[in-house]
């Protein structure tokens, strides 16, 4: 079964401009995606999907094909999902048809190749249609997240059975993160949304969760990467 790892890397960033390829720790943010998919055996082949000059260059220079995402696909506002169908297409009309799917977002720089193999082996097993990551949420709405109702009054977002004095004791409850997205290729051409399908996920250490939105996200990431704790947790 052909395995094909694309990350989607648009030029325009408001929260940190450049971020896609500024320098984290010594090497283009990209560089952190392309380097932990060389490294998972059953990824046959690596795509950088772009519509910037600048980030097409840096993938070339680390020895992945690029993909020229049109205008219309890298907006604010484009739906990623349409992203990956025209990465697919692109791919299947001139390399040849391939079964799985892979994402590897140039924002979460801390993943490594296991969470990676992970997703891929839970897709696998499972049957799933796609496989999401996920790490453990600081927030719960069974404990502590509430909303306002009409009346000033505010009620938890959701009623547990039973009381909860804990949030221990209340039903464990996940982020989604950008580590990682393995799918079948058919779902994603038949389909519109991640949760159109069986979803399964893999759980990833916060540690490797981060997701670089803004200059905090990306100091917080410099600062892992040079700790002695993201070290021993590769």
């Amino acid at each position: 079964m052909k395995t094909v790892a694309f990350i989607f890397a648009r030029g325009g960033s408001k929260g940190l401009p450049g971020k896609n390829i500024k320098s984290l720790n010594g090497k283009p943010l990209l560089q952190y995606s392309i380097d932990t998919a060389k490294k998972v055996a059953q990824i046959s082949d690596i795509f950088v999907s772009t519509d910037c000059a600048a980030i097409a260059a840096v993938a070339r220079q680390n020895g992945v094909k690029v993909i020229e995402r049109p205008a219309e696909l890298a907006t604010d506002t484009s739906p990623e999902w349409l992203s990956w169908r025209h990465a697919i297409d692109y791919v299947t009309e001139h390399f040849g048809a391939f079964e799985r799917f892979v994402s590897l977002p140039a924002t979460s720089p801390l993943r490594n190749e296991q969470d990676v193999q992970a997703a891929l082996d839970k897709l696998s097993s499972t049957g799933a249609d796609i496989c999401i990551s996920v790490t453990p949420a600081n927030r719960s709405p069974y404990f502590n997240m509430v909303r306002l109702q009409a009346d000033d009054s505010v009620e938890i977002v959701v009623k547990p059975e039973g009381a909860v004095s804990r949030r221990q004791d209340a039903p464990a409850v996940f982020d989604i993160t950008t580590v990682v997205y393995a799918a079948a290729v058919t779902f994603i051409q038949q389909h519109s949304s991640i949760f159109a399908g069986k979803v399964v996920a893999t759980v990833v250490p916060k540690i490797r969760a981060v997701d670089i939105d803004d200059i905090y996200d990306f100091m917080f990431a410099e600062a892992v990467l040079q700790s002695e704790l993201y070290d021993a947790e590769k």
